[in-house]
């Protein structure tokens, strides 16, 4: 049993009352990995160098698709990739692009596997030179960006500074992170916290 609560204007795509009695965004729908997502994962701010570079490239990975699908294989992308280890993933060569090009258990995706490599290599320039999570969360000078929406209307698909961090890691040459993308991941590692202001969650992360 659930109702979409009654807020103050009338846009759709507002929070959800579930049977826990808890307030949630509407976007996981019911679905209980994507509910564990939400309430365990997402918006919560990631410091981790190496989980913000898995998340960056997941969500690479997803584009023209849906994250949920991409959830559902993200242990098989761990297994696929030795569990998101820069250094190991720099040093792929063909025969290795050739196997994971094979494996059904992720997206076979040649562009973005190739992607993944490149970004992996990238990764340990920055890591090495400033840190790979510093580097990230300066653009946000260290702190997440509370924002106060009441509805999925309100959220933007990107922002000026999505754009800018985008723009700087293309030119770093990191693969597959348009804005769109770009903005996903801030809101994905914590960076902003875009919780609906009645989703339980909302609090609890800017906690």
């Amino acid at each position: 049993m659930f109702y979409i609560c009654p807020m103050n204007d009338s846009s759709k795509k507002q929070v959800i009352l579930h049977e826990d009695g808890l307030r949630r965004c509407p976007w996981p729908g019911f679905d209980p990995a994507y509910l564990a997502y939400h309430d365990q994962e997402w918006g919560v701010p990631e410091y981790d160098s190496r989980a913000l570079y898995e998340k960056l490239v997941l969500d690479g990975f997803q584009a023209g698709l849906s994250w949920i699908a991409i959830l559902r294989k993200r242990d098989n992308f761990r297994k696929a990739f030795d569990n998101f280890d820069p250094l190991k993933i720099a040093a792929y060569d063909e025969a290795k692009i050739e196997s994971l090009m094979q494996d059904a258990g992720i997206v076979r995706n040649r562009a973005k596997i190739t992607g993944a490599v490149a970004s992996a290599r990238v990764y340990l320039e920055i890591e090495a030179s400033q840190g790979f999570s510093n580097y990230l969360w300066d653009f946000v000078d260290g702190r997440p960006i509370v924002n106060q929406l009441r509805s999925l209307a309100e959220a933007p698909a990107a922002t000026p500074l999505s754009e800018k961090m985008s723009k700087d890691l293309k030119r770093r040459g990191i693969k597959f992170c348009g804005p769109t993308i770009v903005y996903a991941f801030m809101q994905a590692v914590g960076m902003v916290n875009d919780h609906l202001v009645d989703c339980w969650r909302h609090q609890a992360c800017q906690s």
